[in-house]
């Protein structure tokens, strides 16, 4: 959603940006080039290649951007408090990632179990799948894939390690698709499972909390913040943070007791009431692009 994107933050010579998800670096190319002559981009990416990957695209921009490997969560550790007039979080997979058999995100070709972003963390998916208690697996594959068949997906998969540790995604995505026919559903099977390994392998949704409460630390005011999602459980939490600081009033804890509140003034607003989603001619192009929703913010 790259026209969206600058839409939204709306990049002018002078300003300072950061995208939390440099990836291959077409949002950051994107900025840099439409806040020329001498705007300035923060980026960072969990995975090494992509660093590469996007300061080689940057390279006719040099002089105007820094790039680092690691989390968005980590941004308020390096970028300066109050110093960004826009932050934009893209939280997809790349498509390269996914193209790639190796890296182990896709059923659709074999390779081994890792769905690691960040090659640097001990823990692949295979660890998970053939160590965790079939009780874990189900909450996972229930949280992250809101799949209904955890429990006998859970069950299979215990009773095949016992002979044989699963190693590849095909193996993993067989014994799903034995598990739960797909009987003529678009959908594949393994579809929820694979996105709910790879969100617990990668913690994302506590690196998501943390991401966000970093963007409004390096955010002056006034600036932006541009967060697109692709599944419920993202936007959900993207939703609630935006609730929350919104709101006039602060609540010690989780909970919302009316009679614990306490003023304090709204530090952030919405900049649209509902998300912006890809146009037709987008999905058309990119057909991953379906289930993206962009949701803009100002903080105050």
């Amino acid at each position: 959603m790259p026209e969206e994107v600058l839409l939204a933050l709306n990049p002018i010579s002078g300003g300072r940006y950061t995208d939390g998800t440099v990836g291959l670096g077409g949002h950051a190319a994107a900025i840099l080039r439409r806040s020329a002559p001498d705007g300035w981009l923060y980026g960072c990416d969990h995975d090494q290649e992509a660093v590469r990957a996007s300061v080689e695209r940057l390279a006719e921009f040099a002089g105007r951007f820094e790039i680092r490997r690691g989390s968005f969560a980590e941004l308020a550790d390096w970028v300066p408090a109050g110093d960004c007039d826009g932050v934009l979080l893209d939280l997809g997979m790349s498509s390269w990632q996914l193209d790639r058999p190796e890296r182990g995100f896709s059923f659709m070709q074999d390779g081994p179990l890792d769905m690691r972003m960040d090659d640097r963390q001990a823990r692949t998916a295979a660890d998970l799948v053939n160590n965790e208690l079939p009780d874990e697996l189900i909450n996972i594959f229930r949280r992250y894939g809101d799949e209904p068949n955890a429990r006998k997906i859970a069950g299979a998969i215990e009773n095949f390690r016992t002979a044989t540790p699963f190693e590849t995604t095909k193996q993993l995505a067989d014994l799903i698709s034995q598990t739960c026919p797909r009987y003529g559903r678009k959908k594949h099977p393994a579809t929820r499972v694979f996105q709910a390994l790879r969100i617990a392998v990668n913690n994302e949704m506590a690196v998501l909390a943390d991401g966000l409460e970093s963007a409004m630390t390096i955010l002056k005011p006034g600036g932006r913040l541009a967060v697109i999602s692709f599944h419920s459980l993202e936007d959900r939490m993207v939703k609630v943070f935006g609730r929350r600081w919104e709101r006039d009033y602060e609540v010690p804890g989780d909970v919302d007791i009316p009679e614990l509140r306490r003023p304090v003034p709204p530090r952030l607003r919405r900049v649209n009431r509902k998300a912006i989603c890809p146009t037709a001619d987008e999905i058309t192009a990119n057909p991953r692009s379906r289930s993206a929703q962009l949701r803009v913010f100002e903080k105050i």
